[in-house]
């Protein structure tokens, strides 16, 4: 079993170390505490999602041989109006510049959201998630 660990560095804000050995910084606002000097967890999370879902597309298409010239993912979200305010819609926008086909793009996406990406999976178990994708070409 993995352990990540997260220390208490000071007012609010929190160092996580992953069993990679790499740190995450996350700190609140200042109204409740911190000093605003880094992402929210959630936010993490939510950038966390994007990384893994777009490192899945990339994966695939330059298995496909159709590697775009840059990816984009963008995350919309909405969540419960009372606490714990967990997300009730996750919406993700794939923004692909290049000559990709897209069909693989589509196919890319769909494997890395239904099969690979371990994060928008188990968000999915929660929470609406939806995508699209725009595809800018050269």
């Amino acid at each position: 079993m993995a352990t990540t660990i997260v220390k208490l560095i000071e007012g609010m804000q929190f160092l996580g170390r992953s069993t990679s050995g790499h740190a995450v910084l996350m700190d609140s606002s200042e109204k409740v505490g911190g000093n605003d000097s880094a992402a929210r967890p959630v936010e993490v999370m939510l950038c966390a999602l994007g990384g893994c879902t777009g490192m899945d597309v990339i994966s695939i298409l330059r298995k496909m041989k159709t590697e775009p010239d840059d990816l984009r993912v963008e995350i919309k979200d909405t969540r419960a109006p009372d606490y714990p305010t967990v997300f009730t819609d996750i919406h993700i926008v794939y923004r692909v510049r290049g000559n990709i086909p897209e069909a693989n793009l589509k196919k890319a996406i769909e494997l890395s959201l239904t099969k690979y990406c371990p994060i928008s999976n188990s968000l999915a178990k929660v929470a609406n998630v939806t995508s699209e994708y725009v595809i800018e070409r050269d």
